[in-house]
């Protein structure tokens, strides 16, 4: 039979500032490690202010959040005093429910034993239910009531996730019941499969999250180049060596699946990872990740409090990661980059022309065969690592954002049919504005065997003059700031140019054959 519980508290003092001031997040949270533990929701009663109760007053604006049977959420709204007068008729509903002996168990979140959770408190200790918490103050007054409080936290340090596992449990620990926490994924979702650990380490994911970071870099190269700002500089050679902090905080967040905790120990692991390079960033992230979700099912198991569990995965866990990366593979990771970096210039300097040309002609299947971000991403990245700018980089903008750009410029200029104008474009808009989005041109590839072979003539043309000029560069970014950024913005500029108009007049070619065609069917 699943055990009944009941959620009691309120967006709390020192609480409101971590995590208290989200009453959906925060009970969504527990409401899905709950279920996760096979236990079941009986009722909630919480007091959400917008601020926190340590300065609060009758007047603060508030509202009062319970449970009809399938989701937490907001009853009603107003004063403090007002939202109080509302909870204190759930308390006594709630204290009724105990009394039939419906609930066995009891999650407390800053709650108030002595006001607006008084009634079902007694209830809770005449029954002797097993209860666990949050909020020193609140807990030693439940506590002397006579409930029958198996566990007791404080907030500091702790996240709605990491508090919320901790509740569950020690509940479950409490029951004799099995409990893997539900880790990763949204709390929205509770039903959603978030799988093991090992199945969060995604390369790829943590190399796309942390692309902003590797456009902030290149633009304080273009910074550094402005007459002036030569300064600039020392803040791109800064921004190269923050490089390894960013991919190894996003990785441990990715593959822990935790929040707050987890990112503090990537930054401490990124920040000894930085002799390691992008990919020791990446590899000690990883390693930091697995080792908080460890270190912190492992604390609670030992019944540490959820602070100092907090403390321990997070600190330790980073420590050993990043200690991990700076004496042992920091050295064969920097080689590893430094050889994939060698490769790539040594094949240029053999024949740059022939490079770019195959790179160019191979862009478009690569993408299509879901290669790119797997494959090629990385590889710009850890070329920009060490420059600001890549020449795959380059071949990205030439052969893929400019390619779809003309693509998308001929359906405007010269559509096959009117509503082709209407659906190219945003797809042009947000190629030239963000750089990105080159998919927006499959509708026009997959429906025309001309303007696909035209995109791949276009984009191998366009790699033919990336190699010719020998120019790195970087797509991301508008195509406007797309010159400035490479090593060569002039040669940059009649790639892009070039495999832009090549691609438009391919497709202009082949909306007016699709148009000839189309008049002499209906003739």
């Amino acid at each position: 039979m699943q055990k009944k519980v009941v959620i009691l508290g309120s967006s709390g003092g020192n609480l409101y500032n971590l995590g208290g001031k989200d009453p959906n997040a925060l009970l969504g949270e527990l409401i899905r490690q709950i279920q996760k533990a096979d236990m079941t929701v009986r009722a909630i009663q919480f007091i959400a202010a917008e601020a926190s109760m340590d300065h609060v007053h009758p007047t603060t604006k508030a509202s009062l959040w319970t449970w009809d049977g399938g989701s937490a959420g907001k009853v009603f709204s107003g004063t403090l005093e007002e939202v109080n007068a509302e909870a204190v008729k759930e308390d006594e509903r709630i204290a009724a429910c105990i009394e039939n002996d419906g609930i066995d168990g009891v999650i407390l979140v800053s709650a108030d034993p002595e006001g607006a959770n008084r009634q079902a408190l007694h209830a809770a200790a005449a029954k002797k239910l097993a209860a666990t918490g949050t909020g020193g103050t609140s807990m030693a007054k439940a506590q002397a009531m006579g409930l029958n409080v198996v566990a007791v936290s404080g907030t500091t340090g702790t996240t709605n996730r990491t508090r919320a596992i901790a509740n569950v449990f020690a509940l479950s620990k409490h029951w004799g019941l099995k409990y893997q926490p539900a880790i990763g994924g949204s709390v929205s979702l509770p039903e959603a499969s978030q799988g093991s650990v090992w199945s969060r380490i995604s390369v790829r994911g943590v190399l796309m999250a942390s692309l902003p970071g590797f456009i902030a870099m290149a633009l304080t190269l273009i910074l550094s180049k402005i007459p002036g700002l030569e300064s600039f500089e020392n803040v791109f050679n800064l921004m190269i060596e923050a490089l390894p902090v960013i991919v190894a905080a996003v990785a441990a967040k990715q593959v822990s699946g935790l929040e707050e905790v987890a990112v503090v120990a990537g930054v401490i692991t990124g920040v000894l990872s930085v002799k390691g390079g992008l990919i020791g960033g990446i590899i000690g992230g990883i390693l930091a990740g697995v080792l908080v979700q460890y270190l912190l099912i492992k604390c609670l198991k030992l019944g540490f409090p959820t602070t100092t569990a907090n403390i321990v995965s997070g600190g330790i866990s980073g420590l050993l990661a990043g200690l991990a990366i700076y004496l042992f593979i920091g050295p064969l990771a920097i080689m590893l980059g430094d050889a994939v970096r060698y490769v790539i210039n040594t094949a240029l300097e053999i024949n740059s022309v022939l490079c770019g040309g195959i790179a160019g002609l191979l862009i478009w299947p690569a993408i299509m065969g879901g290669m790119y971000h797997g494959a090629i991403l990385p590889i710009i990245l850890l070329e920009m690592e060490k420059t600001g700018n890549s020449f795959l980089g380059a071949i990205d903008m030439v052969g893929l954002v400019m390619v779809s750009a003309g693509i998308m410029l001929a359906n405007v200029v010269y559509p096959r049919v009117k509503d082709d104008r209407t659906l190219a474009a945003p797809g042009l808009f947000i190629n030239m504005v963000f750089g990105t989005f080159v998919e927006a041109a499959y509708p026009f590839m997959f429906s025309s065997k001309f303007v696909l072979g035209g995109a791949l003539a276009s984009a191998c043309i366009g790699g033919l003059f990336v190699g010719f000029f020998n120019v790195r560069g970087t797509a991301y970014v508008p195509s406007i700031v797309a010159p400035t950024l490479s090593s060569d913005w002039l040669g940059f500029l009649i790639s892009m140019a070039v495999s832009m108009f090549s691609a438009f007049l391919f497709t202009v070619l082949a909306n007016k054959i699709a148009r000839s065609r189309n008049r002499t069917s209906d003739q």
